[in-house]
């Protein structure tokens, strides 16, 4: 298998070198089934499952008979609160539930790979640098993304130590920015780049070997 490379640009936009992409995680043929299982798996899990309607037992009133049984004419009665009654119980409506689902933990690595590997290969895969700022300047990040001329959503992964650049970038509404271990399959899929500071990207590659 031939290994994947990248090209490691500086904040100017320049190539200064190239990055090597491991196979465990960009080299693998991706799997879309996997992918679209544990994509459904995240967004069942994000429904927040509240939405709740009132059976005849739980409206307000309908405690007496409206008529009596027989002799006024009209259909025979037990509530107002009847779900056919203006203002009655919904019949089979929602109730609070838990929309969540499980996927085999082997599925949710395959779907990980396989949405990281799918990037690396479309090149949306960017390697930056490794640089670092005195304070927060969000002027900064958007000149440095306007050098790297990357177009759409772009999704920025970062380490823990990079607190002022991320600050720099995070009010910029096309850049969203990502820790390492916060990646997931659903994210990596919607967005347009993937921009990995270097550290960052060997930080994620030295925990899948």
């Amino acid at each position: 298998m031939i290994p994947v490379k990248v090209s490691l640009l500086n904040v100017e936009g320049k190539k200064v070198g190239d990055v090597e992409l491991i196979d465990e995680l960009f080299g693998i043929e991706p799997n879309a089934h996997a992918m679209h299982q544990v994509v459904r798996m995240q967004r069942a899990a994000a429904r927040s499952g509240t939405a709740n309607t009132k059976t005849r037992s739980e409206v307000r009133g309908g405690g007496r008979k409206p008529w009596r049984q027989k002799g006024t004419g009209r259909a025979r009665a037990g509530s107002i609160r009847a779900p056919h009654w203006k203002g009655g119980g919904t019949v089979f409506g929602p109730k609070p539930r838990d929309f969540s689902f499980k996927v085999p933990r082997k599925v949710r690595r395959l779907a990980f790979r396989s949405a990281l590997s799918q990037a690396a290969k479309s090149d949306r895969v960017k390697v930056l640098e490794d640089f670092t700022l005195e304070v927060p300047s969000t002027q900064t990040g958007a000149e440095i993304l306007g050098k790297l001329s990357l177009d759409g959503k772009v999704m920025l992964i970062v380490e823990p130590d990079d607190v002022n650049v991320e600050k720099s970038f995070r009010n910029i509404s096309t850049v969203e920015t990502f820790l390492p271990g916060e990646l997931n399959t659903y994210d990596l899929l919607r967005f347009d780049s993937l921009l990995f500071l270097r550290g960052a990207l060997e930080k994620l590659q030295g925990e899948a070997q």
